[in-house]
């Protein structure tokens, strides 16, 4: 299979209105590749991995047969054809493309789809929304799911079938089954596991315009299990990791909210990851974790605290990701105080400005590999 096919597969699911997260996308090449490219195989796969809801199926169906099948009506089970489509941008409702005049959809194997432009809306500025946009945004962020990069675990565990050195006990257990004959000879070896992921969100009175869409996104990574922690940065620190576990993302905001007291305050970024640092992050939760600050670095506090916190952090964290979602805006250079002290320590400096953005985020935490910025700092 070629990337142009995965490629148009994804648009396709996209543009009938399936939100189709980068990691999902992943995981669908991924088992592609383990299936192989037969047109059943890769149907399952796209099933398991890009839908996520049961009115997607039908969408799914539609979507394969036009974009892999090169519109072919004939479906995977043999037993009865599937529409031809016509795609129809639902917002151009003014304007006359001739579709209709070039297809008759009273025809029995003939349906016009009409699909919300949710590629341009991923890209707006998260700011620049109308009610009816933001809610289709939060809908698409509540899909997204976030996992921390692997690493080798300290720890082994018995397998099956492994390079590592024997398990003895199992050996024995097992042998005590066939009469003392070892025929299974499990091992004990070191095993992947995701890295844990820690979310400092900021949600002073700067960053109002995004902080609801960012502490939604956390509310998403908590809902995906993973190992990971959310704190809430103001004028002091926050623990939300605990508010955001109600399933319904428009609770846990409100819970969130009321949480924290200072929302939509000052910024103390130094004095909060002091906090950070003293009762949580060198003790043992940063150590080796993925920490990401979501902040546009205006500070009111002192940068030389900012600094020095940082310092501490990067010592001990795997990996920081600073998102800022002023970092999108044209002619943008880091020239506030708090942005300045703290890009020497930050490994990835991405936008956060957009569902797009956040979309990619989900793939820079997951990833292992850094773009470093501390050697440009």
């Amino acid at each position: 299979m070629g990337a142009e096919q995965v490629d148009g597969l994804v648009l396709g699911l996209r543009r009938a209105g399936v939100a189709v997260p980068v990691a999902s996308t992943v995981l669908f090449v991924d088992a592609v590749a383990r299936l192989g490219t037969r047109p059943i195989d890769v149907y399952w796969a796209a099933r398991a991995t890009l839908v996520h809801a049961p009115h997607e199926l039908a969408i799914l169906d539609e979507v394969f047969t036009s974009w892999l099948l090169g519109g072919s009506t004939t479906s995977l089970g043999g037993s009865a054809p599937l529409e031809t489509l016509v795609f129809d941008d639902a917002e151009d409702d003014g304007a006359d493309t001739g579709a209709d005049d070039a297809v008759d959809d009273s025809a029995d194997d003939v349906r016009i789809v009409r699909y919300s432009s949710v590629e341009r809306l991923g890209e707006r500025d998260l700011a620049t929304l109308d009610d009816d946009e933001r809610a289709e945004v939060d809908r698409l962020i509540d899909s997204l799911r976030v996992r921390g990069a692997l690493r080798r675990s300290r720890r082994r565990r018995s397998v099956r079938h492994g390079s590592g050195r024997p398990d003895l006990r199992r050996t024995l257990r097992a042998s005590m089954r066939t009469g003392h004959e070892t025929i299974e000879r499990p091992t004990l070896d070191r095993v992947a596991e995701p890295r844990r992921v820690v979310l400092l969100v900021d949600v002073s009175g700067s960053m109002e315009s995004y902080s609801r869409a960012l502490v939604r996104f956390a509310h998403a990574a908590v809902r995906a299990r993973a190992r990971l922690e959310v704190f809430a940065l103001g004028t002091r620190l926050t623990r939300l990791t605990r508010a955001l576990t109600t399933h319904d993302p428009d609770v846990a905001l409100r819970e969130a909210a009321a949480a924290v007291p200072d929302w939509s305050g000052g910024t103390r970024l130094g004095a909060g990851l002091a906090a950070f640092n003293d009762e949580w992050g060198v003790r043992g939760m940063a150590r080796g974790a993925v920490v990401v600050i979501l902040s546009d670095g205006w500070d009111r506090g002192d940068a030389t605290e900012l600094a020095e916190q940082m310092a501490r952090l990067s010592r001990v964290a795997h990996r920081i990701v600073w998102v800022n979602p002023l970092r999108a805006t044209d002619g943008y250079q880091p020239l506030a105080k708090g942005m300045a002290a703290a890009l020497p320590f930050v490994d990835e400096f991405v936008d956060g400005h957009s569902f797009a953005s956040l979309d990619a985020l989900t793939a820079v935490i997951a990833s292992d590999h850094s773009s470093p910025v501390r050697s440009a700092g």
